[in-house]
């Protein structure tokens, strides 16, 4: 069977389609990987997520170390066996939610030493550790350990972070071979630093390629830069990456961020907004976002978006959704992360069939245009 192959079906301008091949399923691309951050895709059952249209989910390193366990998860069959998941998931390093918890952590060439937000224990994440813990996981796509530092960080802090990841990344590339089972079965992906700086950028993708991965990751973007300032360094940094495989934008985004950078050459995407919004009452539709907590929508019959498959848009109205949300009630929640679901995976194949048929640009300013214009009137 197939470890992992790339193939682009399809190009328009610097954007493609294609699909990712491995054992447990293809992937197509552009993809949108719903966030599974503690073995769950909050308030969603696997195959509800995979009804709407996800090929793959991403599970948190950091997150799961701590609770149940890597080698917890191991015994119950890895994260797939656990938590009732057939298709691939890619399992992210623990870089990002090391920076996040800067006031805890402790750095060096060793790794990163910190206090766990939980319970206050100290914990060591290296290169290696990340490696052992994603193979524990069972992860398909294991991603490099970095650091990550804000954009705001001089150049010289920058600098340092980015060669560090390229050492750490290095050590991440033996650490995963050396699990030659795992290895067999999984990819290893690189992930690009650099921060908003087009040489550092290149330098750090020129680690990457000398070292070798399955494929590359776009990392230190969406941590507050600014939709311009990020599409600024997307219309470079993916052209320093090969071409031939694919290229992971980590974290991102809002549903135009996603249009923007599929024009710019990223094929994978991952964030929290779908899940994280459906449970505080908004909901994404073609018109731009609601928030169904709003009064206007206490006797509205008609669904959240018209035009969307969705069976929440199909069966229930926004009128039935406000009530829920507004009680507290967590099929309120369920409904609303499911439809969110839907929305993205739903605008993550219209963007395969436009840059299929070789319309990319008039779709992606429709989309733009309307989904903007509705921003201030259905917040």
């Amino acid at each position: 069977m197939t470890r992992f192959s790339f193939t682009i079906a399809a190009t328009d301008g610097r954007a493609r389609t294609g699909a990712i091949a491995m054992q447990r399923g293809t992937i197509r691309t552009p993809a949108f990987m719903p966030v599974g951050t503690a073995a769950t895709v909050k308030a969603m059952r696997p195959a509800d997520v995979e009804a709407a249209g996800a090929d793959i989910i991403l599970g948190n390193t950091y997150h799961l170390m701590l609770r149940p366990g890597a080698e917890r998860v191991a015994r119950l069959g890895g994260l797939h066996g656990m938590m009732g998941w057939s298709r691939p998931i890619l399992t992210d390093s623990g870089g990002y939610q090391v920076m996040s918890l800067a006031d805890l952590t402790k750095r060096s060439e060793e790794g990163v030493s910190f206090k766990s937000h939980l319970d206050g224990s100290r914990h060591l994440l290296s290169p290696e550790r990340s490696m052992e813990i994603q193979r524990l996981l069972g992860s398909d796509i294991v991603m490099a350990f970095d650091e990550l530092v804000p954009t705001t960080s001089t150049k010289e802090v920058q600098a340092a972070a980015m060669e560090r990841s390229m050492r750490w990344a290095k050590r991440s590339r033996a650490a995963f071979d050396a699990g030659e089972e795992h290895a067999a079965g999984a990819a290893l992906f690189g992930i690009q630093q650099g921060a908003l700086d087009e040489q550092l950028r290149g330098a750090s993708a020129q680690a990457l390629i000398d070292i070798g991965f399955d494929g590359y990751a776009v990392g230190g973007l969406a941590v507050g830069e600014g939709q311009d300032a990020m599409f600024a360094c997307l219309d470079y940094a993916p052209s320093q990456l090969p071409v031939d495989k694919p290229r992971y934008l980590m974290g991102v985004g809002k549903p135009d961020d996603i249009v923007g950078a599929v024009e710019r050459g990223i094929d994978m995407f991952d964030c929290v907004l779908p899940t994280r919004s459906g449970r505080t009452g908004q909901a994404f539709t073609r018109d731009g976002p609601i928030n169904i907590r709003n009064a206007r929508f206490n006797e509205d019959q008609g669904p959240l978006d018209p035009a969307c498959p969705c069976p929440v848009c199909r069966t229930w109205s926004r009128a039935y959704l406000h009530h829920l949300v507004r009680a507290g009630e967590i099929l309120g929640a369920m409904l609303m992360t499911e439809h969110n679901i839907w929305f993205y995976e739903t605008l993550m194949a219209d963007l395969r069939a436009a840059i299929g048929e070789q319309r990319l640009a008039g779709f992606a300013a429709s989309f733009r245009d309307r989904y903007r214009a509705g921003q201030g009137e259905t917040r």
